[in-house]
């Protein structure tokens, strides 16, 4: 079985290696390359999931459609089309970057650390498409209006992961309009 690596990176972004993803997530995570997705079908309904309750950070959370990390040499619009397709069964072709230098870092209750440079993208798939999650990265799935799932994330009605929170927060900030009709 093939060992999955991260991309680790320095304080301003810049690659400087890479590490097993199996060791990288503990109480003392370094700075790495991630990326999230929101995936929208053609009426603007956005897919959200539930993480796996098996996942080791934040299982059972629910968060933006999908997460992941791209490989070593991977460019992460191949990583965010790989990830798609495993984590969801879903076929994307169209990836458009929403906050390309999008950063955090969250502390689990039990210690754990995300320590992520995570651009976030959108992709948009046709109305109707029914997602074939796999069940140990999804625990269950839904689709919502992004205005419903806005208002309801930043209200605190909606408990979502802390970076998902923290994206929706500068999405409303800049007024993000999905540009769909």
């Amino acid at each position: 079985m093939e060992v999955e690596e991260v991309v680790l990176l320095a304080e301003d972004g810049t690659p400087i290696g890479t590490a097993p993803k199996a060791t990288v997530h503990t109480e003392n995570t370094p700075l790495h390359l991630a990326f999230s997705c929101y995936v929208f079908d053609e009426e603007n309904q956005l897919l959200v999931t539930r993480r796996a309750d098996s996942k080791r950070t934040w299982p059972g959370v629910w968060t933006n459609s999908a997460c992941g990390h791209p490989g070593p040499g991977e460019s992460i619009e191949d990583a965010v089309r790989r990830r798609l397709a495993s984590e969801l069964g879903l076929d994307i072709t169209t990836i458009l970057p929403l906050l390309p230098e999008f950063r955090y870092r969250a502390v689990m209750p039990n210690g754990i650390v995300e320590n992520e440079v995570c651009p976030v993208f959108r992709a948009v798939v046709a109305t109707g498409i029914t997602p074939s999650p796999d069940p140990d990265e999804v625990g269950e799935y839904r689709w919502i209006p992004w205005a419903d799932f806005s208002r309801q994330v930043l209200s605190g009605a909606f408990e979502v992961s802390p970076w998902c929170r923290l994206q929706v927060e500068q999405l409303a900030a800049r007024d993000f309009v999905l540009g769909m009709s």
